[in-house]
């Protein structure tokens, strides 16, 4: 039978009254952009990763972009990242004529180095854009360090990590904005797309919340040229009843996780565990092992949902060769791309099926 890599599905049929009878209420009142639905989920989610503001959007994407765009970042700046993130994070620069410059990881989290970062500062610099990969903080208090001493904006990519803490903290983990996805296999997941900028900023806000509606004031009043990045209402209403769930799933994941680290202990793969300080809501459950590409083909043959996150970093693809990056400039990066596994990890997978894939992992690399 399998054990698939996300189950949504297995989510759905948790919550499937409330999530009907909201889809009905939705459909029947004919609102599908705006109004107080969308309203109520801004201020919620706002409320719950402790933000004054959100402004919901199309994608997490057009989060990022909204953002670099509302605090004008733009051609002739520089963007400093983290290589192994997925291209959006990147993208979203690119699209605002900046250049995003990649830097390294460290080894044990693969999150984004602060001494890296700062060693890539030039006098271009406008940003640092850290990104909270597989559901845990990076150093914040570090990057935010570096920011306040080089006069830098943090635009914080938290596309992996709704309900993350850092030092106890949903607020740590915040920049000048901060950027959260609801694709559908997000902890948070929307039926189609979704994201969410948020902020203490209400300026920001306010700018933000016309470049999302074609630049908008009033409307058919347009004071600047703007994007069509609005969130419907109907996700904005599907997330709104799963946003009630989260902490009780991110608790599960966090014990499938718990549960995978205990039967690898001292074996032979290692997972990317939890940093000092932080606390994981694992959108991602990640080990590490030399033998990966065997595992990743013996796994799927058993029918063994995995995954790659991500096989190949920025610095190096294609669409990124006219930075000139070479192979070695970010050697961590580099090295735990050919080494990464994602296992099967969402709130509904049972003990069962934990221990059938820590069983499968350790009999094809042992």
């Amino acid at each position: 039978m399998g054990i698939p890599f996300v189950d949504l599905k297995a989510q759905y049929f948790t919550i499937k009254d409330q999530i009907d009878q909201v889809v009905s209420d939705v459909i029947g009142s004919t609102q599908f952009i705006g109004g107080k639905r969308l309203d109520d989920f801004e201020a919620n989610f706002a409320s719950y990763v402790d933000g004054k503001y959100a402004v919901g959007t199309s994608s997490g994407t057009s989060a990022l972009h909204t953002a670099f765009t509302a605090l004008d970042i733009g051609k002739g700046d520089e963007v400093i990242t983290a290589s192994n993130t997925f291209i959006a994070t990147a993208e979203a620069i690119s699209h605002t004529g900046a250049t995003p410059v990649f830097v390294d990881v460290v080894d044990d989290s693969l999150l984004i180095d602060p001494a890296k970062v700062e060693a890539a500062i030039t006098q271009r610099t406008k940003a640092i854009v850290p990104v909270h990969l597989y559901g845990q903080s990076a150093d914040m208090n570090a990057i935010n360090d570096i920011a306040a001493r080089h006069s830098l904006i943090v635009v914080a990519d938290a596309a992996q990590a709704h309900g993350a803490t850092l030092d106890g903290s949903r607020k740590a983990l915040h920049g000048k904005a901060t950027c959260f996805s609801f694709y559908p296999g997000k902890n948070l997941g929307a039926y189609g797309e979704g994201g969410m900028v948020v902020t203490d900023d209400a300026d920001l806000v306010e700018r933000m919340k016309r470049l999302r509606n074609h630049g908008s004031k009033d409307k058919y009043t347009h004071v600047e040229v703007g994007y069509n990045y609005r969130l419907d209402t109907m996700q904005a209403s599907i997330l709104d009843v799963k946003l009630r769930h989260l902490d009780t799933w991110n608790a599960s994941r966090h014990s499938r996780a718990e549960r995978y680290d205990a039967a690898f202990a001292g074996g032979p793969v290692w997972p990317v565990g939890e940093a000092p300080g932080r606390r994981s809501v694992y959108h991602l459950y990640v080990i590490r092992t030399e033998n990966r590409d065997r595992l990743l083909d013996e796994m799927g043959k058993r029918g063994i949902g995995v995954g790659i996150h991500y096989p190949l970093p920025l610095h190096l693809q294609a669409a990124y060769a006219h930075l000139g990056m070479r192979p070695g400039d970010c050697p961590v990066a580099e090295k735990a791309a050919g080494e990464i596994l994602s296992l099967p990890m969402y709130a509904e997978l049972s003990d069962d099926m934990v221990d059938e894939v820590v069983a499968a992992v350790n009999e094809i690399v042992g």
